[in-house]
C-alpha cells in the first residue's frame, strides 16, 4: 500500500486491495506496518486509536464480510498513557484472535543516512504471539521483531508453521538486510515467511524500502513485489512445513542443554 495521510482513504484503499486478492482466492490476508497512517513517529500520537475502535472495527467487519483470517498489519494503539504498535489479528468471523505489540522497538543511527527511535513515542510489547486455526498455526511479529531470531525461534518451538511480518525496512537497512533476514529465519525455523511492507513513498520523511514478498520454508522466494503499491497473491502447500523438517531434521538435533532460550 502507498500510505497516506488521511487515514479514511488508507483504510479504503486496504478494503479494496483485501477484496482484489480475495477474488484471486486468499484465505489469509496480511496488510502493512502502520498502514492507516504515515511511519512518522511524532505523528503516533495523532493516530493512536483503541482496540477496538476505528480501525479494528473495519477491519473486523472486513475479516467477516471477506470470510479470510486477516493480519491487520500494524497501526499505533492507544492503551492508557501508552502507545503500542501493534498488530490485529481477526478471524473470518470477525472475531480478534489476537493482538501482537511489537516487542523490538526500532532504533537506528546510520550519520549522513537516517536517525529514527520509536522508542521516543511507543512503548514495546512483552510476549510473542501465536495464532491457531484449523488448517495452520501461525506467529506474528512486527518489523524490527525480524531481527531477533529468539523471538521467531520461541514462536517456532510453540507451534508456528509460519511467520505473518508487517514491515517496514527503509532504503538504508532494506536493500542490505530485508531479504537475506526473511529468508534466515524461514530457514533457521523451516516455516513460511510472509512479509508485507508499506510502497514507497517519496514524499515521505522515511520512505519504506517495499519487496514485500513470501518466503517457502526451504528459503525459496514464492514471490516479491518491487517498491511501488501492488498486490501479491501466493498459493503454498502447508504441507512442504513437514517435508523440509523429514529432509533437513533440524528440531531433532538440537541440543538445547547446551543454550537456553
Amino acid at each position: 500500500m502507498m500510505v497516506e495521510k488521511d487515514k479514511e482513504k488508507n483504510l479504503k484503499k486496504a478494503e479494496r486491495l483485501c477484496g482484489k486478492v480475495v477474488e484471486e482466492g486468499a484465505e489469509i490476508v496480511l496488510l502493512p506496518e502502520m498502514f492507516n497512517c504515515p511511519y512518522e513517529t511524532e505523528l503516533f500520537p495523532d493516530y493512536a486509536e483503541a482496540i477496538p475502535g476505528e480501525t479494528t472495527d473495519r477491519l473486523s467487519s472486513l475479516a467477516k464480510e471477506l470470510e479470510i483470517y486477516l493480519i491487520g498489519g500494524s497501526i499505533p494503539e492507544r492503551a492508557g498513557e501508552k502507545i503500542y504498535n501493534t498488530s490485529p489479528i481477526f478471524g473470518p468471523e470477525g472475531e480478534l484472535l489476537g493482538r501482537h505489540r511489537k516487542v523490538h522497538l526500532f532504533e537506528v543511527d546510520v550519520p549522513g543516512k537516517i536517525v529514527f527511535r520509536e522508542s521516543d513515542y511507543l512503548s514495546p510489547g512483552d510476549s510473542p504471539t501465536l495464532v491457531e486455526t484449523p488448517f495452520l498455526n501461525f506467529g506474528v511479529a512486527i518489523c524490527y521483531d525480524l531481527r531477533f531470531p529468539e523471538l521467531i525461534r520461541t514462536m517456532s518451538l510453540q507451534g508456528a508453521e509460519a511467520l505473518f511480518l508487517p514491515g517496514a525496512f527503509n532504503t538504508t537497512t532494506g536493500p542490505a538486510h530485508w531479504k537475506a533476514l526473511l529468508r534466515s529465519r524461514a530457514v533457521d525455523n523451516q516455516i513460511f515467511v510472509v512479509a508485507a511492507s508499506p510502497a514507497r513513498n517519496k514524499a515521505s520523511s522515511y520512505r519504506a524500502y517495499g519487496h514485500s514478498m513470501v518466503v517457502d520454508p526451504w528459503g525459496e522466494v514464492l514471490g516479491e513485489v518491487e517498491a511501488e503499491e501492488a498486490s501479491l497473491s501466493v498459493e503454498i502447500d502447508l504441507g512442504r512445513v513437514e517435508e523440509v523438517r523429514k529432509q533437513l531434521p533440524l528440531y531433532r538435533s538440537r541440543r538445547p542443554s547446551l543454550y537456553e532460550l
